[in-house]
């Protein structure tokens, strides 16, 4: 299944807990109440900045790290000379910039964790 950016706005409103700034007299008995709910708009908000944020420092042609998650670095990719697969035709194909992301060790780790068992 493919995580779309619907899911992982679903995943942050389930995730992320907001200090209610205002307590109420409940809150004291029950402090699972001293949360404010995120909303959808905000929780979105949230998913957008941050992958503006990756966007942007990725076109600046820095790295992003993500701690325990991976690594997303653009590297260049010099001209070469190339085939058309359809045609068979040789052709020059433009240097250019791609991203490409490397996992962390304890991604991988907790990936293959299912395999063992």
């Amino acid at each position: 299944m493919t995580q779309t950016k619907a899911d992982l706005v679903k995943g942050v409103i389930e995730e992320v807990h907001l200090k209610n700034p205002k307590k109420e007299r409940q809150q004291f008995l029950f402090p699972e109440l001293d949360y404010a709910i995120l909303t959808k708009r905000h929780a979105t908000e949230y998913v957008d900045a941050l992958f503006e944020i990756i966007k942007q420092t990725l076109e600046n042609g820095e790295h992003v790290l993500i701690s325990g998650f991976g690594k997303f670095q653009v590297k260049f990719k010099w001209a070469r000379k190339g085939r058309n697969p359809k045609t068979g035709e040789d052709i020059i194909l433009n240097s250019r910039r791609i991203v490409t992301f490397q996992y962390s060790s304890r991604l991988k780790d907790k990936i293959n964790q299912g395999e063992d068992g």
